[in-house]
């Protein structure tokens, strides 16, 4: 196996070892987060209010936070919002070790902490490609989701290990620490060059910048299409925040087995990685992606079906592998596609889409499985994930004829997306 060619690249490899190291934190708090929850009640509704008070701050911040990353030193705004989910991470392992913890506390600190990552994603995103060349950008983006999915798994499964022989509170105040990896990546990096003044800023201010974006993505149908197609499929499809019912309550497992089950997702996503990593160009993206999200909701109705425990362990690992490898495409053509002045608001209009889907989908699954069932609420998810995708796929068949060689389209008045 060589070398990818990203991580050749010094502030790039900075970038991914410190974003390994903190997303392993990050995971651990995750899924602790839901064990907690269900700890303090059994009821799933307790979830939907979680999903709601983090994409709150999703929704109303996003675009502002998008224009942050394209006016100001992307970079700095990375490291004052890593400082800032650090010292949330530390407040939550203290209201837990004083035995204070409560839902209130868990809703409000998730809110804190839902503001920080709106600022955070794009400034950190909009940033990759400031690090690698244009040709390097899909490698660059296989090798992320790696880093995530490795965190991915190691996270979860270190997370039951802690919360079953230390405690909750070891979690979170490891995630803290965790976050010094990628504060001290961004000062090693040092300055980086980016293009986000090539284009002089619109004059009559924030809400003109703001709708310049929005006018960029409504006249790109292949970034628009794969953002609608992300939405939904999350939406009814999440199905992770019910795992520890299911785990609990369908599988009658602990807290280790629970861990495995979290990282089973990450299991398939960072397998198709390391493929793609090793790959050149992908032909045929736009049938691979529609595949794949099709893929994603069948492996969401079998999990809803499934009462073993391994075959929940491969359900939600061929769920992990579909979803990774659409997403590697959909973060591909959107930075390709994208000129480095508005990458940082693309980004920002994305994780309405694709932090809204989840997020209001967690409000969605808590609702169902209070109403049908925890089974039953999961089926219905991976269904409707499966009508939304090919209701989108009609409605844009640019997408699915989206080979991945078409030129990247620059907005009129901008430069192409280079480095």
């Amino acid at each position: 196996m060589v070398i990818p060619p990203s991580l050749k690249r010094r502030p790039y490899l900075y970038l991914w070892v410190g974003l390994l190291i903190s997303i392993t934190g990050s995971q651990m708090q995750i899924w602790a987060l839901y064990w907690h929850i269900r700890e303090i009640t059994d009821q799933p509704i307790a979830v939907s209010v979680l999903g709601l008070v983090r994409f709150v701050p999703v929704l109303l911040l996003s675009l502002f936070a998008g224009l942050l990353a394209d006016r100001f030193n992307r970079r700095k705004v990375a490291i004052v919002t890593q400082v800032t989910l650090g010292l949330v991470a530390l407040a939550f392992g203290v209201l837990t070790n004083s035995g204070v913890i409560s839902l209130g506390w868990i809703y409000g600190l998730s809110v804190l902490q839902s503001i920080a990552i709106t600022f955070d994603l794009p400034a950190r995103q909009a940033l990759i490609p400031n690090l690698v060349p244009q040709d390097e950008l899909p490698n660059a983006f296989s090798m992320n989701s790696i880093a995530v999915n490795v965190g991915a798994i190691l996270g979860p499964a270190l997370s039951g290990l802690v919360i079953a022989y230390a405690g909750l509170r070891w979690v979170y105040w490891l995630n803290a620490i965790s976050y010094l990896a990628v504060i001290l990546a961004l000062v090693l990096m040092g300055k980086i060059t980016t293009n986000v003044q090539s284009k002089p800023a619109v004059t009559g201010g924030i809400r003109a910048d703001i709708r310049e974006g929005i006018q960029f993505i409504l006249k790109q149908p292949i970034i628009l299409s794969s953002m609608i197609l992300d939405f939904f499929a999350t939406f009814f499809s999440s199905a992770n925040t019910l795992l520890p019912f299911v785990a609990r309550d369908i599988l009658r497992v602990g807290a280790v087995q629970y861990g495995w089950l979290s990282a089973a997702q990450s299991i398939g996503d960072v397998s198709v990685a390391l493929v793609i990593s090793q790959k050149g160009r992908i032909r045929r993206q736009g049938i691979i992606l529609s595949t794949a999200v099709i893929i994603f909701g069948l492996a969401t109705i079998t999990l809803g079906l499934a009462r073993s425990f391994w075959l929940v362990m491969a359900a939600l690992i061929i769920m992990g592998a579909a979803d990774g490898l659409s997403t590697i495409i959909r973060n591909t053509v959107r930075q390709l596609q994208t000129p480095d002045a508005l990458r940082g608001r693309m980004v920002s209009i994305n994780q309405i889409f694709f932090k809204g889907g989840p997020q209001l989908g967690e409000m969605e699954s808590g609702i169902a499985a209070q109403l049908l069932g925890i089974p039953a609420a999961i089926v219905v998810g991976g269904a409707g994930c499966v009508a939304a995708a090919v209701l989108v796929l009609r409605k844009y068949p640019q997408l699915r004829a989206f080979d991945g060689h078409e030129s990247a389209g620059a907005a009129d008045g901008y430069p192409a997306a280079t480095k």
